[in-house]
């Protein structure tokens, strides 16, 4: 069984996956942090990181926090005193690393801190951060990040602190899954994924696709991260790319597109970008598709709340409850649009 953790309104350990994002902008710059988070926010992410990086980061949390709707957490590093002022100003969680906080003494502080405003933590390990201790015993390997990240759960437990989130990534996918795996064998926390530093947004997205997914496949994973070197919408619209791909979301518009060939005489592929992007952030559940010839068209349109095929002059859409209409191909994205807002309400 899972821990159950709270951040904010959202559980992680609850039997849903969260999906998460970072602003890029700097949190002291509260117009410009509040106006990417409540972007991310309308894209359906779940939770937010900030990051604090000195005293203005910290006091501007609570000018943020009343603006958005999100749980937030602050990433502090290399201090104790930040990682307190950001709790004390709102932080719904912290994401720190113990053994860079200032020693124990500062730990204490931090962890007192946070049991008083019961704010949970995440601590972990990723391959440009093992300790050398760790290093030098399994190099760099999944048994390396697993057990650093242990021994800072460790550290935190010493100083009371139970509501505590894992993670373990790596840049390389089969690593990130292995490690995962192993981190998942020996503690019950909740646990963060992420294919860390995966690259730009096509590279990001297939790295992130492959080791979150197939991790989620095998049941491991409370929460996920799609790190992107992209606006960070973009990582939240790839996380629940993810998790409907993995049959873990089941609210949202399914867009199903032919690739199209050389019978396809309408623009089939501009459109079915169209659709989705006009979908993406649609909670409701329905399948489209965007087919481009009578071939295969409209036998697959058919089987979809809303469908289109080409012929020549003209194309088919096939809409559940309403007879087939056919119409000239000028006029049939105009249509086709009108029909579908009339779905999506």
């Amino acid at each position: 069984m899972i821990r159950k953790v709270h951040i904010g309104t959202c559980v992680l350990g609850g039997g849903t996956v969260a999906v998460q994002s970072m602003t890029t902008a700097k949190t002291s710059d509260v117009e410009k942090s509040v106006a990417q988070i409540l972007s991310m926010q309308a894209a359906g992410c779940d939770i937010v990181r900030v990051a604090v990086a000195d005293e203005a980061d910290a006091r501007a949390l609570r000018a943020v926090k009343a603006r958005v709707q999100v749980p937030v957490v602050a990433d502090v590093h290399f201090s104790a005193q930040l990682a307190v002022l950001a709790v004390e100003n709102g932080a719904d969680k912290l994401r720190i690393n113990p053994g860079n906080i200032g020693g124990e003494r500062e730990l204490a502080r931090v962890a007192a801190c946070v049991k008083a405003h019961r704010v949970p933590v995440r601590v972990g390990a990723n391959t440009g951060s093992i300790e050398k201790e760790h290093l030098a015993k399994y190099g760099r390997s999944a048994a390396a990040l697993v057990e650093s990240a242990l021994a800072n759960a460790a550290v935190l437990e010493r100083c009371g602190v139970e509501d505590i989130v894992l993670s373990v990534k790596a840049s390389d996918v089969p690593l990130t899954v292995e490690a995962y795996t192993l981190l998942r064998r020996r503690c019950d926390y909740p646990l963060h994924l992420g294919v860390t530093e995966a690259g730009t947004k096509a590279t990001g997205i297939v790295k992130s696709s492959v080791g979150i997914g197939a991790l989620l496949l095998a049941g491991i994973g409370e929460t996920i991260r799609v790190s992107l070197s992209a606006d960070p919408v973009e990582e939240v619209y790839a996380g629940h790319a993810i998790l409907r791909a993995c049959g873990l979301e089941k609210e949202y518009v399914e867009v199903v597109a032919c690739p199209t060939c050389g019978r396809c005489r309408y623009d089939c592929i501009g459109l079915a970008a169209r659709v989705e992007e006009r979908v993406r952030a649609v909670k409701k559940r329905l399948k489209i598709a965007v087919m481009g010839c009578v071939v295969n068209g409209p036998g697959e349109a058919r089987g979809c709340d809303l469908g289109i095929a080409g012929g020549g002059e003209y194309c088919v859409i096939m809409q559940k409850g309403r007879a087939d209409e056919r119409v000239n191909r000028e006029d049939a994205e105009r249509i086709f649009f009108a029909r579908l807002e009339e779905l999506i309400g």
